[in-house]
């Protein structure tokens, strides 16, 4: 029981924060989406957050999701799973059966991969192009010097279903350079939705226009030992 009032406890003060930071509008346009990131949380913690409401999660990897996500998705089969994590070509349709949106796409072998996929199946996925803002050589993005080219290939050729951008900015840099970046190239391809802010930054990436937060930490907690999830999932 404790852990449901945490969690609900904690969900709460996000959403307070983040219509604090949300702009005044009261539009469609200026709705911010927070993408709870149940990462490396069993079932059990996941359960109060869905109880109080949120419906939006995010999970970095296709096996852990597997595990959690069919019985609770059957048990709330109105929950949208993003995948924010690296998606490898041999994962995608698994990726494509589970999660509703995929935000990592960061080459044109993985883009090729989700459209065959998409058609083959029938299935009607949204995805986000990953920006390696910081263009750091151990993280997964497009480089900001690419990005132009490589989205209009993905949009103009693939026809892959692009519903915006997402980035993760190095930690050790001012995250509004990052977000300002992200945004200026998506409104140079009119691209609606932007997925960049974590629990440490996630107001001022509201503030340069993020459609969709990812927050993990702020909602569930530290995460579990990997091995406590294979046991208790």
């Amino acid at each position: 029981m404790e852990n449901a009032i945490d969690v609900a406890a904690n969900l709460a003060a996000v959403r307070r924060r983040i219509d604090a930071a949300a702009p005044r509008e009261s539009s469609k346009d200026s709705t911010v989406t927070l993408v709870a990131v149940s990462k490396g949380h069993v079932s059990s913690r996941i359960r109060p957050a869905l109880a109080a409401g949120q419906r939006v999660f995010g999970e970095n990897r296709v096996q852990e999701a597997e595990g959690k996500w069919p019985t609770l998705k059957t048990e709330y089969p109105d929950t949208e799973l993003h995948l924010i994590g690296p998606l490898q070509t041999n994962k995608v349709g698994a990726a494509v059966d589970l999660f509703d949106v995929i935000q990592s796409v960061d080459r044109l072998k993985l883009a090729r991969a989700i459209t065959d996929t998409l058609a083959r199946t029938g299935l009607k996925r949204r995805v986000f192009i990953q920006v390696n803002t910081g263009e750091e050589p151990q993280k997964s993005g497009v480089l900001p010097t690419e990005a132009d080219a490589f989205i209009s290939t993905c949009v103009a050729d693939l026809v892959l279903p692009v519903a915006g951008l997402m980035c993760i900015p190095p930690i050790d840099e001012e995250g509004a350079l990052h977000f300002a970046l992200l945004a200026q190239i998506a409104q140079r391809h009119n691209l609606p939705c932007l997925s960049m802010g974590m629990s440490a930054d996630f107001e001022s990436a509201i503030r340069f226009g993020a459609t969709h937060v990812r927050i993990g930490t702020a909602v569930f907690g530290p995460r579990a030992p990997a091995n406590t999830i294979a046991a208790k999932r």
